[in-house]
């Protein structure tokens, strides 16, 4: 079966993918754009808006650059280019693999997919894990989006690279230390094997773009509720307690799956919490949300992710409270 016939297969007999449910949404608010109107006249409507599309202007070029350079990255770097380069001593791979994701952009649902990848071709674990957190977490992109986001707090950027690093580094050690073989079920990506770069590429591009756009403007318009629903007086009364604070904004970066090239402007509107939490919401959500979870279910195995996960919320939290106390 051909690439083309097994899209169209997990597409189903109409064709229906998310690109025809987008133009579909696209004509029906052409059709109901009177009504949708009324109600978007209303304070606390516009309210929203204004939050929903301030957060998505400002993260979109971040989005669309990061995807491109995750796909050439994909595509064009060789794929034994890591055993090679990567020490050959397991200890002393992961924290390189770790400063490896520091120059490599790329969003979370490519980092999973060329981690499996990585352990297929003979990398150790320990280490494609290490990079599977850093390179989301802590890349050019998603620095240079917090620097713009925070402009009046330089020591963001400082303290999410710091922070980030150590957790992928110290998640790689205890993976090393831990972890056990038959924990992973070896990946298997063949979606872009056998393709021409050219089309491989624009393969990863729109793969990328069709996940990752659609979480962000998930987490923009939850974003955007939270600011208009949600009480002033409770969110000034969860903030003003700094434990509950930081596990708050802990907990809402695993379920709002925002995109790391993304996530800092999403933490930015969320002005009534401290830098402290704030900081704690950008270093667990490019690790662990619904969304990776799942992904790592499906790629390495559900007796990993079980594990995985949890580990790394609870690391996360704690490095990005220490960090967050001492910098900011």
């Amino acid at each position: 079966m051909t690439t083309e016939a097994r899209a169209l297969d997990r597409r189903g007999v109409g064709g229906i993918g998310s690109v025809e449910v987008l133009a579909g949404l696209l004509v029906l608010l052409v059709i109901f754009r009177g009504p949708l109107s009324g109600l978007v006249s209303g304070a606390r409507m516009q309210t929203w808006t204004t939050v929903f599309v301030s957060v998505l202007v400002q993260a979109v070029p971040f989005l669309v650059f990061g995807v491109l350079l995750s796909a050439v990255i994909a595509v064009f770097v060789p794929r034994d280019f890591w055993a090679r380069a990567l020490p050959r001593r397991p200890a002393l791979a992961v924290p390189a693999a770790g400063l490896a994701g520091v120059v490599l952009p790329g969003c979370e649902c490519g980092s999973v997919p060329i981690a499996g990848s990585l352990i297929r071709r003979g990398v150790t674990p320990a280490a494609a894990l290490a990079f599977l957190l850093a390179a989301p977490a802590i890349n050019p992109i998603v620095l240079t989006a917090t620097a713009v986001a925070f402009p009046g707090d330089p020591e963001m950027v400082l303290a999410r690279f710091l922070a980030g690093l150590i957790v992928a580094v110290v998640m790689g050690w205890l993976w090393l230390r831990l972890g056990k073989a038959d924990w992973i079920r070896l990946p298997h990506r063949p979606d872009l094997d056998g393709m021409p770069r050219g089309q491989a590429f624009w393969s990863a591009v729109r793969h990328d773009v069709a996940h990752a756009g659609g979480f962000l403007v998930l987490g923009a318009a939850a974003a955007a509720t939270i600011n208009v629903l949600v009480p002033e007086a409770w969110l000034q009364s969860v903030a003003a307690q700094p434990v509950l604070s930081v596990l708050a904004l802990a907990v809402l970066a695993v379920l709002l799956s925002i995109c790391s090239e993304a996530d800092a402007f999403v933490a930015a509107s969320l002005s009534q919490f401290s830098l402290t939490s704030r900081l704690v919401f950008l270093v667990v959500g490019p690790m662990v949300d619904l969304k990776l979870i799942s992904m790592q279910a499906g790629v390495f195995g559900r007796r990993f992710a079980v594990r995985f996960a949890p580990a790394t919320f609870l690391l996360a939290v704690l490095v990005g409270t220490i960090f967050g106390v001492v910098l900011l």
